[in-house]
């Protein structure tokens, strides 16, 4: 109890803040602060402050900080919220006799930054605004993936003219974790996907007895298209989201533009290095993945009583090393897309807390639509050269 009459009368023995009202109606108002504005006393008058201001609404607002003891940083957002409310109303503030050490406090804020934000309702655009609005981010994303496309041929090629001048320590460190780590999942959807084709395809064929013939569409199905182009996707959607992620954090903390300002090129120090490792990497993963496939589809042939020597002697025989190069000539293209795009996005990264996650988004989403116009383009090609 004696503790507790002690703070009572510490408290009791704080110095108070008083303030005076001057009111020449409407235009002047002058308010006279006197005493300490701390955490203690500097809540008592802020609303009587307020008040008054929503009263009055003057025109011009004059206080006097004279006589003010202390102020710490209550005292200070009480004085910012008059320069607040006055410069929202388009009013006039000044602040007089304020101390030196407590009006270089003051300064260092703005009343502008605490303005509530002002809420507006979305504007509804027309259909010609969103058309033109559309045709201009096509337009502005293209540029860029040229201009990317330039400076990445640029660097490869200086990559091969000094090898010694690339990071091949970040090389084998990329392709382990985008190449080793993802065998596992490209051979278990390999593997279910030529088991499924196996068994939807044998139904059709059982009626005209050709159980042995799906073989022959296992092997070309996979090492032809399948193959390298669920590689791929897997890869867009686990290495190039990966990329863009990495690379995207790294534009959010400002160390790629640390890069930059020590002389060090971002895509030559940072793109290459992930670009060689997926084109290297890739072709290897789809040769695992045409593997699979085949391995998976023997079992359907095995549950249909065939021999497993009869269905890959049918599988030798119907395709060559052409269809395998075919593949494989794919895979090399669509490891230089996966990565580029990838760190592309991740390069274009904005900022803010959800930048990061928007660019991981956009290289997966543009990195599988770019896979599958690329194979089209392949396949269309194929078909002309008679491959």
């Amino acid at each position: 109890m004696e503790a507790i009459e002690a703070a009572n009368q510490h408290l009791n023995a704080l110095p108070s803040v008083s303030v005076d009202t001057d009111v020449r109606w409407p235009e002047l108002l002058t308010l006279t602060i006197k005493g300490r504005l701390d955490s203690n006393t500097t809540g008592g008058i802020w609303r009587e402050v307020t008040d008054v201001l929503e009263r009055t609404s003057p025109t011009r607002l004059v206080v006097e900080a004279s006589r003010i003891d202390y102020c710490d940083g209550a005292g200070i957002g009480l004085l910012m919220e008059l320069r607040r409310r006055q410069h929202r109303a388009g009013g006039e503030v000044e602040i007089r006799g304020l101390r030196a050490e407590f009006k270089q406090l003051l300064d260092l804020f703005a009343p502008a930054e605490f303005e509530e934000p002002i809420t507006r309702k979305p504007k509804h655009s027309s259909l010609p605004e969103e058309i033109g609005r559309a045709t201009f981010t096509i337009w502005e994303d293209t540029r860029m993936l040229i201009t990317f496309v330039g400076e990445l041929s640029a660097a490869l090629f200086h990559a091969s003219l000094n090898p010694l001048r690339v990071r091949w320590k970040d090389v084998l460190r990329v392709a382990e974790t985008a190449g080793v780590n993802a065998l596992p999942i490209i051979a278990l959807i390999s593997f279910l996907v030529g088991l499924i084709m196996a068994f939807q395809s044998a139904i059709p064929m059982r009626q005209f007895g050709a159980e042995i013939f799906v073989a022959n569409l296992i092997g070309l199905s996979m090492l032809r298209e399948l193959g390298p182009l669920m590689t791929a996707i897997v890869l867009a959607g686990r290495t190039g989201s990966a990329f863009a992620a990495e690379l995207g954090t790294m534009k959010v903390n400002e160390e790629i533009d640390a890069l930059t300002t020590m002389g060090l090129d971002p895509v030559r120090f940072l793109v290459v290095p992930r670009v060689i490792a997926a084109v290297v990497m890739t072709p290897l993963l789809t040769v695992f993945a045409d593997l699979l496939g085949v391995i998976g589809g023997s079992f359907v042939l095995l549950s249909l009583g065939y021999p497993i020597i009869t269905y890959f002697n049918q599988i030798l025989s119907s395709v060559t090393y052409v269809d395998l190069a075919g593949g494989l000539f794919k895979s090399f293209i669509f490891g230089i897309l996966i990565a580029g795009i990838g760190c592309l996005r991740g390069l274009q990264t904005e900022s803010g807390a959800s930048g990061v996650g928007e660019s991981t988004t956009r290289a997966v989403v543009s990195g599988i639509i770019l896979i599958v116009l690329t194979d089209g383009v392949f396949s269309v090609a194929y078909y002309y050269l008679g491959i």
